[in-house]
């Protein structure tokens, strides 16, 4: 087959991108992650980096065309944007995005040449991983929304995640997805007498061989426990108000809303631990401390219980908003989110993205990043690591308090979203962070996907979402660390980087 002259690679590549979301949740076909990566290196082979490049961008139209579509419920149902703008933002949010994978096309062909010698198995997953770093780490603020290893935590490949994280896992799922690529179009690739050696690997049941490695080994590895018990199982109850976004923030509902989340509180009293949603209290702190909070916090000691709420902060000296979460009971003490959402919580790309929200008649939020270190909040007796919505995408936040944190808490408020698929994506991405610890999660939302997690990712109590509810369990303090505990992403990034220059510096890739 003419790879550079084939239309139908063109065609399918958009295809291709939207059977990548569907191997994420709610959907979790996780095999179609390397349906559409074989297909996407195959569509890579003997063609012009041009040519890779608009393969890789149309993928990419496809993945986060419909992997991102949530965005347009943010901007028109919750907004307050038209159809015309919110259609607009959402289109451009995903040609935004869809340059990475374009990139991955470009770099790949035009590193490699013309696409000879073995070196081109490890190297194209080595740029789609480091590619997905610069996205998810980087760019920004960092969007790491769709990155490939979060579609496998279901499958044997899990087993890596506590070792190596996100990126080293999603770099051993590249890797299988390139192998596969070479074993059923072994046409593509020319070998010359001083080519990439390893035993020259050309027999097909040579790469099985090594898949059946990796995948053997990450099966094993998913029934290693890192971690261990330090205490006696506490009691958790969470509270999901369920209250809409569009109705949260009407002055006429505070009142309402309050009583509500007290109410649901003082049935759970028997609880060591109870947690409200991110921003469950629809008032700045100083607004609701004297007459609402002190008063629930002297009925929490009563009871034995420590309350972890959400609440935004305002500092007037000078004017800076934070989003916050609160511990009362018999240690109090407060958390300032770090990592914020662009476009959400600031406007980066200042002043264009401001004229652009104004031109579109879109008001958002205006926060402050609280200090990166902060000490940890404590409740039920024990440190935990605090993550307010969006921080949970981040494992280097997670990981911020190792060993001491006894346990993951995370409260969202995926309501933006109403009933879409990104609730599911968000919950996904955060079960990766207990992996990654070892350590119990408690998310805790305000609409949907209140969670309790294991520390192998596993739901072990899921709300009901759209539903007023407490969501009530038990878990573990535990102690100790996971591989990824300890090192992080860095290791896993500069071997990837040494690795890569290595390849570019030896001549035998070009071969």
């Amino acid at each position: 087959m003419n790879y550079s002259n084939s239309k139908y690679w063109d065609c399918c590549a958009p295809i291709a991108g939207l059977l990548l979301t569907l191997s994420f949740a709610p959907f979790d076909y996780s095999c179609l992650a390397f349906v559409a990566l074989v297909f996407l290196y195959s569509s890579w082979q003997n063609i012009t980096a041009k040519r890779a490049t608009l393969r890789g961008y149309l993928f990419g139209l496809g993945t986060f065309g419909s992997g991102v579509s949530w965005v347009y419920i943010s901007m028109h149902d919750f907004g307050g944007a038209s159809v015309i703008g919110s259609s607009l933002l959402t289109g451009l949010f995903a040609c935004f995005w869809a340059i990475f994978p374009a990139l991955a096309g470009y770099f790949s062909v035009k590193i490699i040449g013309l696409n000879k010698g073995q070196g081109q198995i490890v190297l194209i997953p080595l740029l789609w991983i480091l590619i997905e770093y610069f996205r998810g780490y980087w760019l920004l603020n960092g969007f790491p929304w769709l990155q490939i290893a979060y579609s496998q935590l279901e499958t044997p490949l899990a087993g890596y995640i506590p070792i190596i994280g996100v990126y080293g896992t999603g770099f051993v799922v590249a890797l299988t997805a390139s192998i596969i690529t070479d074993i059923i179009l072994p046409s593509t690739r020319t070998y010359s007498s001083c080519n990439f050696r390893l035993g020259q690997l050309k027999h097909p049941l040579q790469y099985l061989f090594i898949l059946a490695i990796l995948w053997t080994l990450g099966g094993l590895l998913r029934h290693q426990t890192w971690t261990y018990e330090i205490g006696q199982p506490l009691s958790i109850s969470m509270v999901q108000g369920n209250i809409s976004q569009d109705q949260k923030w009407k002055p006429e509902n505070k009142i309402t809303t309050l009583l509500k989340y007290k109410k649901m509180t003082e049935e759970h009293w028997d609880s060591k631990v109870i947690i409200w949603p991110e921003t469950a209290i629809p008032a700045f702190l100083d607004q609701v401390k004297e007459s609402f909070l002190n008063p629930l916090e002297n009925e929490a000691r009563l009871h034995n219980t420590d309350l972890i709420i959400s609440v935004p902060v305002q500092e007037t000296t000078p004017l800076k908003n934070y989003n916050a979460v609160i511990t009362l009971g018999k240690n109090q003490g407060i958390y300032r989110k770090s990592h914020l959402l662009p476009f959400g919580e600031y406007q980066p790309l200042q002043p264009f993205s401001g004229f652009v929200l104004d031109l579109i008649d879109i008001r958002l939020g205006d926060f402050t990043p609280g200090a990166a270190l902060q000490p940890l909040l404590k409740a039920g007796g024990y440190p935990f690591i605090t993550m307010i919505c969006y921080e949970d995408a981040f494992g280097t936040l997670s990981r911020q308090g190792l060993p001491e944190a006894a346990y993951l808490v995370n409260v969202t408020n995926d309501g933006w979203f109403g009933d879409t698929i990104e609730p599911h994506q968000h919950l996904q991405m955060a079960r990766m962070r207990a992996m990654e610890t070892g350590r119990y999660l408690l998310r805790s939302t305000n609409t949907g996907m209140t969670a309790i997690v294991s520390p192998k990712g596993e739901i072990l109590k899921l709300a009901t979402s759209f539903q007023e509810t407490v969501l009530t369990g038990t878990i573990t303090p535990m102690g100790g660390m996971t591989p990824y505990g300890k090192l992080g992403d860095k290791p896993v990034i500069w071997a990837m980087v040494v690795l890569l220059l290595g390849l570019l510096l030896s001549k035998r890739i070009f071969n």
